[in-house]
C-alpha cells in the first residue's frame, strides 16, 4: 500500500501538468513570423503567442491557415496579417491613405514610406478584377464570414489584395506579445491598436 501511495504522489504532478499543458493548447498556440510582411511591428522568425477564441476586430493581427486562400500556398502554411475588413466593410486606399467605410483608418502603427510604396489607388472591386480573384471577384463588400486583412509592410506583404479574402474558418487566432516581447510601441501595435483603428 505504501509503494502505490508513493508511486501515486509520484504520478499526480506528471498527470496534471499534461492536462494542463493539453488545456492550454486548445486555448493558446506558439507561432513563427515567416518573412518581412509585418515589419516593423513583427520581425522574420520571431516567435508569436496566438490567443485561438480571441474576438476579431478590424486591426488585429491574425494567424490563418492560407492553403486554399492564396493560391501559391499549396500546403498548409501559417500566414500573419492584419484585420482590415471585417464582414459588410468597403475598403479603399487614396494616395496613401487607408478607407474602411469611407472613414480614414489611423496607420501609425507603419511608416509613410510602408503605407505608400507600391500601394496605388484602388477599391475591393478594381482589385479583385486588376489581380484576377477566382472567388468573389468584383465584390464590393467583404462578404459575410470573411475578413480582408494585410500586411504592415504593405510593398513587401503578399495579401488579400492579391487573393481575396480569407474564411472565418481558416483563422487559427488573434496574435498577442507577451510583456517581455518587443518594446512598448510594439506591443501596443499589435496587442491593443484595434481600439483606435479609425481616426
Amino acid at each position: 500500500m505504501k509503494l502505490l501511495r508513493e508511486f501515486l504522489s509520484w504520478l499526480w504532478p506528471i498527470v496534471l501538468g499534461l492536462a494542463v499543458a493539453g488545456g492550454m493548447m486548445l486555448v493558446v498556440q506558439r507561432v513563427r513570423v515567416d518573412g518581412p510582411s509585418m515589419q516593423p511591428n513583427l520581425q522574420n522568425n520571431e516567435r508569436v503567442w496566438v490567443l485561438k477564441h480571441a474576438k476579431i476586430h478590424r486591426g488585429s493581427v491574425v494567424v490563418f491557415d492560407a492553403q486554399g486562400v492564396d493560391p501559391q500556398a499549396t500546403t498548409k502554411t501559417n500566414y500573419v496579417k492584419r484585420v482590415i475588413g471585417v464582414p459588410g466593410d468597403t475598403v479603399r486606399v487614396k494616395d496613401g491613405q487607408l478607407y474602411v467605410n469611407n472613414k480614414r483608418v489611423k496607420q501609425s502603427y507603419i511608416s509613410k514610406y510602408q503605407r505608400t510604396t507600391g500601394t496605388g489607388n484602388w477599391d475591393l472591386a478594381s482589385i479583385s478584377v486588376k489581380n484576377g480573384w477566382t472567388v468573389n471577384n468584383g465584390a464590393t463588400k467583404v462578404p459575410a464570414g470573411q475578413y480582408f486583412v494585410m500586411g504592415d509592410h504593405r510593398s513587401v506583404s503578399n495579401d488579400s489584395r492579391y487573393w481575396g479574402f480569407v474564411p472565418r474558418q481558416k483563422i487559427m487566432g488573434v496574435v498577442k506579445l507577451m510583456p517581455w516581447t518587443g518594446n512598448a510601441t510594439t506591443r501596443y501595435n499589435i496587442n491593443k491598436f484595434w481600439q483606435h483603428y479609425f481616426e
